[in-house]
């Protein structure tokens, strides 16, 4: 038994999962590229190796003829065998008769070992490379951690433990300052298998990152209870995520948020600040744009599920925090539930008319008076504080 072999085989095979088997191919085809380059050709060689022993063996098959003549070629040496030295393996043979013959790998040449070798060495980098990439092409489109290990120009290098990934610049979130040894989070995009080796490129702006993150924290999203219906995103700045419940006792909102925040309070320090606000799904449509416009107060939408387009009344106080800075708040909520939002004031709508347009209206999600009303003015001047100090 090859027990040093056997003991080196069981040791790729537990640090770097690469299977004996397929080392005992390589080992066959070493030998077998070893016989090519002594003897000048194989075709006329057997390998077989001992899967449990490690043990093998090279036969040649050669031809039984009268004589190899004064110089006999390499080939003609690597491939016949005069009848007299055939005879003293085996009287009974004959001219024409096919004898095997055991090949002693110990006399290759220096050349002949080496390329044995290499054939090895190759044959384990392939496989470490296959292995590397089958573990992470079943990670793609999820999320991982690394830590930066060095910086390529304006692309990041992300030590993943077995190969870096690639953090380019673009999938980075602007002003988010990474230095080395960072540890961080990173969602996996691509992973492609190039001759050098598998690359693999993550992101830190996808949007399915703060989904992933949310699976991570909350055990209700990863049993399926609720469900992410929707994301938009504005890396590093701010997200929205509809979410909603598959069981009637299940608050969506309050499972994401968890106990004093403690789950949307992960999330936000794994994207380093990054704002957060989770709302309730709704099939229907103005109310899911009311609640996507989240935490502008709306006093109406008819939207119209056709052009997928919606028309938002809210109040006077409310309409910057409902566009929100620089349009944000708005655009996020239209990315979310897919219409294009027109936001107007309740004095704008007023002097256009559109109150006399919405009696009736089946779509409308919310009654006006439910925010004018005189006794209501304390708390729209507080919601107005709250909501200039979240655009800020």
């Amino acid at each position: 038994m090859n027990k040093e072999l056997l003991e080196a085989l069981d040791l790729l095979e537990k640090e770097k999962n690469i299977s004996k088997a397929a080392i005992l191919e390589a080992i066959e085809n070493s030998l077998i590229s070893a016989c090519k380059n002594n003897f000048g050709t194989a075709d006329n060689v057997k390998v077989s190796v001992n899967p449990n022993t490690c043990d093998y063996s090279i036969i040649q098959s050669k031809e039984v003829v009268e004589s190899l003549g004064n110089k006999p070629s390499l080939e003609d040496k690597a491939t016949k065998i005069s009848l007299a030295e055939a005879r003293m393996k085996n009287p009974n043979l004959s001219v024409g008769d096919v004898v095997l013959v055991p090949v002693i790998s110990k006399e290759f040449g220096r050349i002949a070992a080496g390329v044995a070798k290499n054939v090895i060495l190759q044959k384990i980098r392939e496989e470490e490379r296959k292995v590397i990439f089958n573990d992470y092409y079943m990670k793609e489109r999820d999320i991982v951690s690394g830590v930066v290990t060095r910086f390529m120009g304006k692309n990041v290098a992300i030590n993943l433990g077995k190969i870096d990934a690639v953090l380019a610049e673009s999938e980075q979130v602007k002003g988010e300052e990474l230095k080395l040894g960072d540890r961080l989070k990173v969602f996996v995009l691509e992973v492609k298998d190039n001759p050098k080796g598998p690359r693999i490129s993550v992101s830190r702006t996808h949007p399915e990152f703060v989904k992933r993150l949310f699976e991570s924290e909350v055990p209700e999203i990863r049993d399926g209870v609720v469900e992410i219906k929707s994301i938009a995103r504005e890396a590093g700045s701010r997200t929205k995520i509809a979410v909603c419940s598959n069981e009637s006792d299940i608050d969506p909102v309050g499972a994401c948020v968890g106990v004093d925040g403690v789950r949307v309070n992960a999330v936000v320090d794994e994207l380093r600040g990054e704002k957060v606000d989770i709302v309730n799904w709704d099939d229907n449509p103005a109310y899911l744009i009311e609640n996507a416009l989240s935490p502008a107060k709306v006093i109406a939408v008819v939207a119209d599920e056709e052009t997928k387009e919606a028309d938002v009344i809210v109040p006077d106080y409310q309409l910057s925090l409902a566009i929100g800075k620089e349009g944000q708040n708005a655009r996020l909520a239209a990315r979310l539930t897919g219409y294009k939002i027109d936001i107007k004031s309740e004095s704008q709508a007023r002097e256009l008319g559109v109150f006399d347009s919405l009696d009736g209206n089946e779509d409308m999600s919310a009654d006006s008076e439910d925010y004018t009303d005189a006794d209501n003015n304390e708390d729209a001047e507080a919601e107005t504080e709250n909501g200039n100090d979240i655009e800020e």
